[in-house]
């Protein structure tokens, strides 16, 4: 069997973690291969190596059966081998041309970018990418960016392509673009490793898919013979459970009033157009629509992170649509956020000192402008057992260092310890695993049991339906309406999803 690519007993250790323990993987010509695994597996850093971005310790690289020494992106890119990262490599001022010729822009004074423009229109038409290439990178949509990293491998000639988590990011739509766009490569000859914990997507894509669990492979299975939940299985280590279990809520008084809300969005333009909603304690509201249809600017106008144009919004029986931020948060408002990377964590702190952001000035944690390192330290354990939060040095841990999932699990574990009235949960298990949405969905559910309010804002369909009691249905910042989530099912939704109202609005 002649193999594209061979990683033989690839070893990579960091401070307190073997990221890899003698990892053995091969592709073939013309297949998808899906590598799986649970947040911090070591899925990223075996393919951060095979791109040159990384070093191993030992062990060694085959490409098309010749033993290669890939110490760079540029020697990973002259072998043919791309990569699209989870977070993209954009220049957001650039256009999509200027983007993709970066770093190989032909030599001279003065850049003309004619040919490459006309490669990048035969390219884009090769594989419908549908792809502007005069479009800025900061005017078009996510889906539309990920195109673009596409093209700049295509527009190298690579002939492998890694992509590493592709649709933690993308719209239902969007996915099924990329499932496409995929199998267009595959039928030109590419061959594709994709890093992924999304089950449904290697049954609709990959040939082939290895496990592989804390470092270690676990199997290699072929896709159309195993079910769901053996891969599953394969990956947690324990069978995992996929709906959602949980009893009829008893909901209680009302703990967020929002009324005749009006919210500018960046572009100056209602976001939020006249939305009101009530949400009680112990029931769970869920708001499905596009992104970009105003969940973004709601939450914000909720939290205090953007300012509200009219309407009120009223948290246990106060007003608190024009107090700061933090004085919205010690009424009762805990915030699991869209962009974990913007709004969630400081990057380069520590796990410890990330799980007390909100908290510093308490006088649990601090004491004459000093904070009392012994109570962090604990707090902080604290989380990582409940949450099964997983790092190199634990509560020590450079938060930059850590898996997406696992900086996921901390801030949901740091907004539940602060037991809230009102929980919000913004796309809380973007880029999870199996193993860890079944968790975090536990934790949601029993916040609502114990009295709380849930608002959830999910772009995942399934997660709506399986969570809320309730659903609240946004487009263009507008409610449609708001249906039981036991009397609806995911074609009702996608109707009102695309603006088509039921009934009169709640």
């Amino acid at each position: 069997m002649d193999y594209v690519i061979e990683m033989v007993n690839i070893r990579k250790e960091f401070p307190g973690i073997v990221a890899n323990d003698d990892i053995s993987i091969n592709l073939r010509k013309g297949e998808v291969l899906a590598l799986l695994g649970e947040n911090g597996a070591g899925k990223s850093t075996l393919m951060s190596i095979l791109f040159g971005l990384y070093t191993p310790d030992r062990g060694l690289i085959k490409v098309n059966g010749s033993v290669v020494n890939i110490t760079n992106p540029n020697d990973a890119s002259d072998l043919g081998i791309g990569m699209v990262h989870q977070h993209f490599k954009l220049v957001h001022n650039f256009t999509i041309t200027e983007n993709i010729i970066l770093g190989m822009e032909p030599k001279g004074i003065k850049i003309d970018l004619t040919d490459a423009r006309e490669r990048i229109v035969e390219l884009s038409k090769k594989y419908n990418l549908n792809v502007d290439p005069d479009a800025k990178i900061e005017n078009v949509s996510v889906g539309m960016q990920q195109r673009v990293e596409i093209l700049k491998m295509l527009y190298r000639n690579a002939e492998i392509l890694i992509f590493d988590e592709p649709t933690a990011v993308l719209t239902p739509q969007e996915i099924l673009e990329l499932m496409k766009i995929m199998r267009n490569l595959i039928d030109e000859g590419k061959s594709i490793i994709l890093i992924t914990h999304k089950l449904k997507e290697i049954k609709q894509v990959a040939d082939r898919c290895t496990v592989i669990r804390r470092g270690k492979v676990i199997d290699t299975v072929d896709v159309k013979t195993s079910s769901l939940e053996i891969m599953a299985e394969k990956m947690v280590g324990r069978k995992v459970t996929f709906s959602v279990e949980k009893g009829d809520g008893i909901p209680g008084n009302e703990i967020l009033e929002i009324s005749n809300l009006n919210v500018y969005n960046n572009r100056k333009v209602l976001g939020v157009k006249d939305f009101s909603l009530k949400i009680r304690s112990g029931e769970i509201v869920g708001i499905a629509g596009v992104d970009g249809n105003g969940q973004t600017e709601l939450i914000e106008a909720i939290t205090g992170l953007r300012d509200i144009h009219s309407g009120s919004i009223i948290l246990n029986g106060q007003d608190i649509s024009r107090l700061s931020i933090k004085e919205r948060s010690n009424r009762g408002i805990s915030h699991i956020p869209e962009d974990r990377h913007k709004h969630g964590l400081v990057l380069d702190y520590s796990l410890e000192e990330n799980l007390i952001l909100e908290q510093v000035e308490s006088k649990k944690f601090s004491k004459n402008g000093f904070i009392n390192k012994i109570s962090m330290r604990d707090h902080a354990n604290k989380i990582i057992s409940d949450f099964d939060v997983r790092s190199g040095m634990g509560p020590l841990t450079i938060v930059r260092s850590m898996s997406g999932g696992n900086q996921q699990k901390a801030i949901v574990g740091r907004e539940i310890f602060q037991n809230p009235d009102l929980l919000i949960a913004v796309q809380p298990t973007r880029g999870l695993d199996v193993g860890s949405i079944e968790y975090i969905h536990k934790r949601l559910v029993e916040q609502r049991d114990s009295g709380k309010a849930v608002l959830l804002v999910s772009l995942e369909l399934d997660e709506i339906l399986d969570l809320s009691d309730r659903i609240a249905v946004i487009n263009s910042g507008e409610l449609i309406g708001v249906v039981d989530g036991d009397k609806t099912n995911e074609n009702e939704i996608g109707l009102m999803m695309a603006g088509i109202s039921k009934g009169d609005k709640n």
